[in-house]
């Protein structure tokens, strides 16, 4: 597949025995960025979206211009404490702590269907507490939409699981 072989792998990022997919890669890449966004425009036309939302940070350079090309709005899933107004928020644990992931009050209105976006799904937590977080706000997930899936990590079958549809346009199985 053509997105697949433009993600770069950094072995032992960030720390030994991890195998880093590198989206920079294909997003430099104007062919690669243009079939990205078109193979994910040519999936969802036919759907009944009205807004993407997109995890902090690499899930808002597909979900941005994904929204665009399907003439719905944008709506950033944020890390705490960077949204200026009222927002609402979702804790979840991590490996070791927690986390928090927030939208603004006003971003999703009560029944809008809602495509969640990011870059990577590996463990799936961060996904799902995106997730969580739009059902808590009224909208209902469409679909999890990854540019790339780590299957070996359990994410997928993690949302799955929660009764979520997922899509990646690729998987790096393995090492």
């Amino acid at each position: 597949m053509p997105v697949k072989s433009r993600i770069r792998t950094i072995p032992h990022f960030p720390k030994p025995g991890i195998q880093f997919r590198d989206i920079t890669t294909l997003l430099k890449d104007p062919v690669g960025f243009r079939i990205t966004i078109t193979e994910l425009v040519s999936r969802y036309a036919d759907m009944k979206i009205d807004k993407v939302a997109a995890i902090e940070s690499r899930g808002f350079i597909i979900g941005a211009p994904l929204a665009f090309a399907l003439g719905v709005g944008f709506v950033p899933v944020r890390k705490a404490g960077k949204l200026p107004g009222d927002k609402i928020g979702h804790d979840y644990e991590l490996e070791y702590g927690s986390d928090r992931v927030e939208l603004h009050r006003d971003a999703i209105q009560p029944g809008e269907k809602i495509l969640l976006v990011d870059d990577l799904v590996a463990t799936g937590g961060t996904a799902l507490a995106a997730a969580t977080l739009i059902e808590k706000a009224g909208g209902t997930v469409v679909e999890c939409c990854f540019v790339i899936d780590l299957p070996d990590v359990g994410g997928r079958k993690r949302l799955e699981q929660a009764g979520h549809a997922v899509y990646a346009l690729c998987a790096f199985e393995g090492d």
